[in-house]
C-alpha cells in the first residue's frame, strides 16, 4: 500500500476515534458508560466507518455528513462483538488484544452495554447529523441501520452460525451466515456513505455489490487468519474455529482454494468501482490490504 494512501487511513482513523470518545461521554451510572466505552474505543481498524466516510466524501466532496454515521456504525459494530464473545455464543476471552468486556466487568454489564449501544447508535445519527441533511435522507439511513442491525440480517448471520457449530453445512449456508454476519455491515457503511452523499440508485447499487465482495473477501481472510495466526497478530484467540467445529471456508475449500477465492473476490470488487468510474485510493487500499494480508 503507498505511503499516501496508508496517510489517508490514519488520517480517518484518528478523527474517527476523536469524534467516538466524543459521542460517547461518561455519565450517571457510569459503569454502563465506561462499559461501553471499554469496547468501543478499544482500537481496531475502523474499516466500516471509513468506508461510510469515504463513500460519501467521494460521490458528494465532503465526508462531514456522515461522521455520526459513521461512528453509530462502529457502535454497532462492537455491539455485535460484545455479543459474539459471550459464553453463551463463541465465549472468548480477548478481542482486539484486550480483555473482552465480559472478562473486564461482568456477564450482565456487558449484555447490556451490547444492547445500549444498539440503542443509543441511531440516537447519534439523528441528533448529531447536520441540519442541512434532509429527514428524508435521515429517515432512509436509519432504515439501513435498523434493517442492517436486526433480524433480517446480522442477528440471522449470528443465529444459522451458532446452530452450525458442530454439524456438516452445505456452501449456501455457510454463504448466508457469512453474507449476513460480515457482509452485511460493510453494504450499510457504503450505502449509507452514498445515500449521505447524494448518489442515484445505480452508483448505490453498484457500491452494494462491491460491499458484498469486500464483505466475502474479508471473511474468508479472517478464516485463514485464524489458521495461520498469533494471538499478538491477530488480537482474538487463534484456532477457535476448529476447536468449536465451525464451518469456515478453509474447511471446506481448503486453505489454498480459500485464498484463490479471496484473489478472485477482490479482483471483482476493483472490477465494479472501475466500470462506474468511482475512483478512490482509500477504497481500492481497503482492498489491496486484504490481498497483502492473505496473499
Amino acid at each position: 500500500m503507498e505511503h499516501s494512501v496508508k496517510q489517508q487511513f490514519e488520517d480517518y482513523i484518528k478523527l474517527i476515534e476523536q469524534k467516538l470518545d466524543e459521542f460517547l461521554p461518561v455519565k450517571y451510572p457510569e459503569e454502563i458508560w465506561e462499559s461501553m466505552r471499554y469496547s468501543v474505543l478499544a482500537g481496531g481498524k475502523r474499516l466500516r466507518p471509513m468506508l461510510c466516510l469515504e463513500t460519501c466524501r467521494v460521490l458528494s466532496g465532503s465526508y462531514e455528513q456522515a461522521i455520526p454515521t459513521a461512528c453509530a456504525i462502529e457502535m454497532l459494530h462492537t455491539q455485535s462483538l460484545i455479543h459474539d464473545d459471550l459464553p453463551c455464543m463463541d465465549n472468548d476471552d480477548y478481542r482486539r488484544g484486550k480483555l473482552t468486556n465480559h472478562k473486564k466487568f461482568s456477564e450482565s454489564t456487558a449484555v447490556l452495554a451490547g444492547d445500549a449501544l444498539l440503542s443509543f447508535a441511531p440516537q447519534i445519527i439523528i441528533q448529531k447529523t447536520p441540519k442541512t441533511v434532509s429527514q428524508d435522507k435521515i429517515l432512509k439511513v436509519l432504515e439501513e441501520f435498523l434493517v442492517n442491525a436486526g433480524a433480517e440480517k446480522l442477528i440471522a448471520g449470528q443465529i444459522v452460525d451458532i446452530d452450525s457449530e458442530g454439524k456438516q453445512i452445505d456452501k449456501q449456508t455457510l454463504n448466508f451466515i457469512h453474507e449476513n454476519k460480515t457482509a452485511a455491515l460493510f453494504k450499510l457503511s457504503l450505502r449509507t456513505g452514498a445515500i449521505l452523499g447524494g448518489a442515484d440508485e445505480q452508483i448505490i447499487e453498484a457500491l452494494t455489490l462491491f460491499a458484498e465482495k469486500l464483505g466475502l473477501a474479508f471473511q474468508i481472510m479472517d478464516d485463514i487468519l485464524d489458521v495461520t495466526s498469533t494471538l499478538e497478530e491477530l488480537g482474538k484467540t487463534p484456532g477457535k474455529d476448529a476447536l468449536e467445529e465451525k464451518a469456515t471456508y478453509v474447511s471446506l475449500y481448503g486453505l489454498d482454494e480459500a485464498k484463490k477465492q479471496v484473489a478472485s473476490l477482490c479482483s471483482t470488487a476493483c472490477g465494479i468501482l472501475k466500470k462506474y468510474d468511482i475512483e478512490s485510493d482509500v477504497l481500492t487500499g481497503v482492498v489491496e490490504s486484504i490481498l497483502e494480508r492473505v496473499c
